[in-house]
């Protein structure tokens, strides 16, 4: 009886658990069963396995094989386990020296050909292994820069499994004949970045932006066709900085797992951007897919931007699933297979029309055949609950003729992207040795507690409160975004006129 164990990852959600790949042969009925709660996809990796050993030109043993997967209670799914289940077979087989093969990660699926194809969340799975004292990872070539990227692990790359073979100390009879068939990464092209400077007028709607930027806040947009909305929108993941090296890392293992990341950039160093088509299910942008839910745009999007252009027009189930990661800045899709937790902090930006025709209140406003009651429900479709999580509400009329004709150009995104900057930095350091990394994450009670001695400045909130203005959560985000205006301006704590610029932003509402 031939036994022999290696390791593999199992990744839920974003958490990698490192899986004991246990191979026993037995002198007995030849067969090939997979034990320990395998999905279909992990299943189909017996046929798979023997294929590519004989491919590789081994003999398949005549044996009751059994292999378990341990702990047996975690369920695992998908095609990264073939290659750690082909090499526990060919140990157990004494094919390859057995001794050590329990300290070394094996990840990638198999062809039937025997050349090694790379699998999706191999970043966070090596950094599991890693974090689980298991240094030694081997998986497919084309995903051999990706597992670098993880400090401490020591990657082998393998295009066939030949490779690994040969890696482990066996021998070969002949070389197996590989074709030249690979099957190419998808990964989607990297969007083209506008500047500011190519948006006309608008300039309540650029503080507004501005401010967003500088302390991660939610903005809405409201305004007809060709006010420049979407432009604004796309420009702002250029004026955000850059990414901190454990928030690129954070960002890269989301897209790792979403199968969306080049490992052949390096880390992620932009903050992301989303914008998902008005037709977009609830399981495409917040996650979802049979088994183990995948991450969705809410995800991606994670520490970036997430655009919902003509937001009225998203399904009402969809709005209203972005109200947990809203709050929490994570998702936790529950599945049969299991329950995933990814993370969500995003910026979330709406774009809307002021009605269903798009031209209610604008030079050509007179053409509007849309009713009171027709703009109410339009925009009723954005529901109290969800509004009253984004801090900041704009209205954009169309450029006028001086903004066609005579405007200059605004300041560039270079130039905003610095104030933006020194404001964040501003506000990292004022939060440190804390959780926070920007405003918008401050929790309510620690800013009443701080801004209770600055005389006057909480009682026009407290107005707007009692007006019915104001519920007690948009009170803390008006808060959060004076907080945002001081930094900008270079201010420890806001002021009177601080809290009224985000009052109008947020309300209309101008000083009184």
């Amino acid at each position: 009886m031939g036994f022999a164990t290696t390791a593999a990852v199992a990744l839920t959600g974003m958490e990698g658990h490192l899986v004991e790949v246990q191979a026993q042969l037995a002198a007995s009925v030849p067969g090939f069963t997979l034990v320990g709660l395998p999905d279909a996809a992990l299943a189909e990796s017996r046929d798979r396995v023997r294929a590519a050993v004989l491919s590789t030109g081994i003999e398949w043993p005549h044996r009751r094989i059994t292999v378990n997967l341990s702990p047996a209670s975690l369920r695992k799914s998908g095609s990264a386990f073939d290659l750690a289940v082909a090499v526990a077979v060919l140990a157990g087989h004494r094919l390859l020296p057995a001794p050590g093969l329990d300290r070394v990660v094996h990840l990638a699926e198999l062809g039937l050909d025997g050349r090694l194809q790379p699998v999706r969340g191999v970043l966070p799975a090596v950094a599991a292994a890693v974090g689980a004292g298991l240094s030694d990872v081997v998986v497919a070539a084309e995903d051999a820069a990706e597992a670098a990227l993880v400090p401490g692990a020591r990657v082998h790359g393998a295009a066939h499994l030949a490779d690994v073979v040969r890696l482990h100390g066996g021998d070969l009879a002949h070389e197996p004949v590989v074709g030249a068939v690979s099957r190419p990464r998808p990964v989607p092209a990297r969007r083209a970045v506008g500047d500011l400077a190519d948006v006309l007028g608008q300039h309540e709607a650029r503080l507004a932006l501005e401010i967003a930027a500088a302390g991660g806040h939610h903005l809405l947009m409201v305004g007809p066709p060709g006010a420049g909305k979407t432009m604004l929108a796309a420009r702002l993941p250029g004026i955000l900085p850059d990414l901190t090296d454990d928030e690129a890392v954070e960002v890269t293992s989301v897209h790792s797992v979403a199968g969306t990341f080049d490992p052949g950039q390096g880390l992620l160093r932009r903050p992301p951007f989303e914008d998902p088509h008005h037709t977009a299910t609830p399981a495409s942008v917040v996650g979802g897919g049979s088994g183990l839910a995948r991450p969705g745009a809410v995800s991606r999007a994670h520490r970036g931007v997430l655009f919902l252009d003509e937001a009225p027009e998203f399904s009402p189930r969809v709005l209203q699933t972005l109200r947990q990661p809203l709050e929490a800045g994570e998702l936790v899709l529950h599945r049969a297979g299991g329950a995933a937790r990814y993370p969500a902090r995003f910026q979330l930006v709406l774009a809307a029309n002021p009605c269903p025709c798009g031209m209610a209140g604008t030079d050509a406003g007179a053409g509007c055949g849309c009713t009171s009651l027709a703009r109410r429900r339009y925009l009723g479709r954005l529901s109290g609950p969800l509004l009253d999580r984004v801090d900041l509400h704009v209205r954009l009329d169309g450029p006028t003729r001086a903004d066609r004709v005579l405007g200059s150009a605004g300041e560039s995104t270079a130039t905003v992207a610095d104030r933006v900057r020194d404001a964040r930095e501003a506000a990292r350091a004022r939060h440190a040795g804390t959780t926070w990394t920007t405003n918008a994450e401050l929790p309510g009670p620690w800013l009443r507690d701080r801004l209770r001695g600055e005389a006057g400045l909480l009682s026009r909130v407290e107005r707007q409160i009692d007006a019915g203005v104001l519920s007690l959560r948009g009170a803390d985000r008006l808060l959060r975004v004076a907080c945002t205006v001081a930094d900008l301006d270079g201010r420890e704590v806001p002021t009177v006129d601080d809290v009224d610029t985000a009052l109008v932003l947020r309300t209309g509402e101008h000083r009184g």
